[in-house]
């Protein structure tokens, strides 16, 4: 009969993954939408995530947060975004969009010739002193207008 539901319990979903388990979150600013992005990483990732957003913040208070192409970005009012977060399907990506700038220089290279990634996989330790230098330093810099 057309119009008729199928019986069954009600299926109760999140955002959707995207590729690489990455959460697909609708593009929106403040801290809401990037917790619901954190709380979306599956498995592992969402505390990862979880753990880098307290950094950020701790460093950089008051630090400006949005989704954006199913990434949260961390910037400085008219600064613009120093700091993006994508999940990989075995690691969770921290780009610095001008990564080539900070010391020392974190480790993924990127094709852009100013960023640079941070790449965390399961059960790594963060050297937390280190991402929080990193983050100061990004923050100071002149950020990604997207």
């Amino acid at each position: 009969m057309p119009g008729k539901t199928p019986s069954g319990p009600a299926k109760t979903t999140g955002p959707a993954l995207l590729a690489g388990g990455n959460p697909q979150i609708a593009k929106a600013f403040g801290d809401a939408p990037v917790q619901a992005y954190i709380a979306a990483m599956p498995s592992w990732k969402s505390e990862v995530g979880l753990r880098l957003d307290t950094l950020i913040t701790r460093a950089i208070p008051g630090v400006r947060k949005a989704v954006k192409w199913n990434s949260p970005l961390y910037g400085v009012e008219g600064q613009g975004w120093f700091l993006g977060i994508h999940c990989g399907a075995k690691y969770v990506k921290v780009a610095f969009f001008r990564g080539m700038s900070l010391h020392p220089v974190p480790p993924g290279a990127s094709r852009s010739k100013d960023t640079r990634y941070f790449h965390i996989h399961e059960g790594e330790q963060i050297d937390e002193a280190q991402f929080a230098a990193w983050v100061e330093q990004a923050s100071r810099l002149p950020g990604e207008r997207i």
